[in-house]
């Protein structure tokens, strides 16, 4: 994997020259511009916790800010961020794995101030792509470096995929509810990643969603997080709760993200108190897109 990343570095700054432009894909940024990317992973141990609908809302609630914001649903097997925006992409992820189109020319505007990278359904995962595939796909996620957020909604569960968009993240963002079987299953996705993701410096955080009352989030994310640290020597931060807010159901069948169908609701509010604590938190200015890029290529992670 490592002489494959090497191939494709080599392989995109020749193509740069003859561009006129030769970026750099070792530092912090892949280049055109001296923006720091930021990753940010959004991941859950199983399915129906809300972990798709954090990260639509996510991405939006940064857009607000000012930021540029490209969301990527990197599930290729039950994609569904755009049912979420009730937008029906034409194209997705399954054709730039197949080289049929480029990612520029899949990339969608939204009405919500975002770019959204449409995922799959019905495909197998990006973990099985061949290697030619691989190197295509790779080449073009590098086109993805100008901007400021990259949210990646994971596939539930855990897959080399999935693992690999852990690994390669700034900060990894787990979604759980209160209920025993989403806990019981948010803890197996923190143990995997403690014993297969080779990276002692990644920044994991939680969040619990559909909670009734503030008291029940800091409990459960008290008892995962003491879990952690006991017993897999992981430091789990809390970056908040989300009420059981009826709203978001409605905003779903209304296929509207929450945070724009009702901006002052509980859900709303919360989910901005959230991405303003991951604001303030700090991440190494040398990580970023590169490290992203080289992480999604296997060179730091096996």
């Amino acid at each position: 994997m490592e002489d494959q990343a090497e191939q494709l570095r080599s392989l995109m700054k020749e193509k740069a020259r003859t561009e006129g432009d030769a970026p750099e894909f070792d530092g912090p940024q892949a280049a055109r511009s001296n923006r720091k990317t930021r990753i940010i992973t959004i991941t859950s141990g199983k399915g129906g916790v809300g972990k798709t609908n954090v990260a639509t809302n996510m991405a939006i609630a940064y857009a607000q800010m000012g930021k540029k914001v490209i969301l990527i649903d990197a599930d290729l097997g039950l994609a569904n961020v755009n049912v979420m925006m009730n937008i029906i992409p034409q194209y997705n992820l399954y054709h730039v794995m197949r080289k049929q189109k480029k990612m520029s020319e899949i990339i969608l505007d939204t009405e919500y101030g975002i770019k959204l990278v449409a995922g799959a359904s019905g495909f197998s995962k990006i973990a099985n792509m061949t290697e030619d595939e691989r190197n295509s796909f790779i080449e073009e996620m590098f086109t993805l470096a100008d901007t400021d957020i990259i949210i990646i909604d994971t596939s539930a569960g855990v897959s080399r995929n999935v693992l690999g968009f852990v690994a390669a993240a700034d900060e990894v963002v787990i979604v759980t509810t209160p209920e025993p079987t989403s806990i019981t299953d948010a803890y197996g996705i923190i143990k995997i990643i403690a014993t297969e993701v080779d990276n002692l410096n990644i920044n994991l955080k939680m969040i619990v969603n559909r909670v009734k009352t503030a008291v029940e989030g800091k409990r459960v994310a008290d008892r995962m997080i003491q879990i952690a640290a006991q017993f897999l020597n992981l430091k789990v931060e809390y970056l908040g709760f989300i009420y059981d807010d009826p709203i978001v159901q409605q905003a779903v069948l209304r296929q509207r993200p929450f945070i724009v169908n009702d901006p002052k609701g509980k859900a709303s509010v919360c989910l901005k108190h959230i991405v303003s604590r991951i604001e303030k938190t700090e991440f190494l200015e040398t990580e970023g897109f590169g490290r992203f890029m080289r992480k999604l290529l296997g060179r730091d992670w096996t």
